[in-house]
């Protein structure tokens, strides 16, 4: 990952992976008050750092969502369940989930890859 990567993701407070650069346009939002100031994108880096970035945006937004792709859809369960059950002490509960499946790839290379979003908010 660049220098440039690096710094574009820490300014918009969410925590990204090398291999974890999201496209937006192939999921459905789910309600129209969502935007991409409260997604938090699961890679390869240690489940704290997703779930310390997390708390921090629900202090200031109120709501998360947590995106996981497929082998990091359980890190995603993972920082969903710290954020409600350790961080947050009650405080935080989980709203919804939402699993769904994309297709990546071109043509012949093509491939189904099961993503989960996680809403996590205020009680």
């Amino acid at each position: 990952m660049s220098e440039s990567n690096s710094n574009e993701n820490s300014i918009n407070d969410t925590a990204v992976s090398d291999n974890a650069l999201h496209s937006d346009t192939s999921v459905p939002e789910t309600t129209s008050n969502q935007n991409t100031t409260n997604n938090i994108f699961v890679g390869k880096k240690p489940v704290m750092s997703y779930a310390m970035s997390g708390l921090i945006q629900l202090g200031q937004t109120g709501e998360i969502v947590i995106k996981g792709r497929g082998m990091v859809i359980s890190r995603a369960v993972d920082v969903a369940l710290i954020i409600t059950e350790r961080l947050g002490k009650g405080k935080y509960s989980t709203k919804s989930i939402i699993i769904d499946t994309e297709i990546l790839g071109e043509d012949d290379n093509k491939r189904n890859v099961s993503t989960i979003e996680i809403v996590v908010g205020t009680q």
